[in-house]
């Protein structure tokens, strides 16, 4: 954190950088994840003081987008403040006075783990656990996704959206990618994964493609447990895993002229239509 006076001695671009990771920080403070001795430690102004300190400097940029600088100011007359939308509304000003896009900034998104009371001795506070829920037997095979992004995105929808496990082709992009790591969201460290060709599948298990040329989605009856191929960005899926894929083919049907999606945007819609199908047949369960 640097003392809003200082930031009138330095260069416009300095200012700004200083001004866009200062922000960064305050948001991350502001979700209870900012790393240690990093938290806010001003002792002269409380935080929502600094942060109308630093916007009041950030008002005064010539750069700064009309729009950016109305929110701005709507957003610190309110009562009460909403500290972390006024930081995030901010810095993603300055990002884009910087040039920069946001996707090579980290995103400060707070962790939302859902958590069960665990067993505690006699006359204490019961700990708190991480609990993860999750569809049995709902996995899917990522096959040779190049794309650390993609990559990631599909670790992200995957366990957002209850998926058993993931099982990622030899190809497959490496899941240490920052890229990876960046658009997960964390979710990588959760999500149970394996490396395994198509042989490797597990021969009794219900398994099915994503892929054009397939029964609609609407009317595509998803089993109760299975492994859905997903192809690559560039091909999709193989010839090897379309003859693998005994289920069936299930295709999302398109209206526009290039009628293509991007994959991990094409495995979201998946997942919600297959967990639509499981909710409403509790007995599949």
């Amino acid at each position: 954190m640097i003392d809003p006076n200082k930031l009138f001695q330095i260069s416009p671009g300095q200012q700004r950088r200083k001004l866009a990771l200062t922000f960064g920080a305050l948001e991350r403070d502001i979700a209870g994840i900012a790393e240690a001795g990093k938290e806010y430690n001003f002792s002269s102004m409380s935080r929502a003081e600094y942060e109308k300190a630093l916007c009041e400097i950030l008002l005064k940029d010539s750069k700064l987008n009309p729009a950016a600088a109305q929110r701005i100011r709507e957003l610190i007359s309110q009562n009460p403040l909403d500290e972390r939308r006024l930081c995030n509304v901010a810095r993603n000003a300055l990002l884009e006075i910087l040039g920069t896009f946001p996707a090579e900034w980290d995103l400060v998104i707070a962790p939302h783990n859902a958590k069960i009371p665990g067993e505690g001795k006699a006359g204490e506070n019961a700990p708190f656990v991480q609990k993860r829920n999750f569809f049995p037997g709902v996995c899917v095979y990522a096959e040779d996704i190049r794309s650390p992004f993609n990559l990631g995105s599909i670790f992200r929808t995957a366990e957002g959206m209850g998926a058993e496990k993931i099982f990622l082709s030899p190809l497959c992009a490496e899941t240490s990618h920052p890229r990876a790591i960046r658009s997960a969201m964390g979710c990588i460290e959760n999500m149970p994964f394996e490396r395994a060709s198509l042989d490797e599948l597990p021969a009794d298990e219900n398994v099915f493609v994503l892929e054009t040329g397939g029964v609609p989605i609407e009317q595509f009856e998803f089993p109760a447990h299975g492994i859905c191929i997903i192809g690559s960005e560039e091909l999709g899926a193989s010839p090897e895993a379309l003859k693998r894929a005994t289920y069936g083919r299930v295709t999302i049907p398109m209206m526009g002229l290039k009628a293509s999606l991007n994959v991990g945007v094409a495995f979201g819609i998946l997942m919600q239509k297959w967990v639509e199908a499981l909710r409403q047949k509790p007995a599949m369960f």
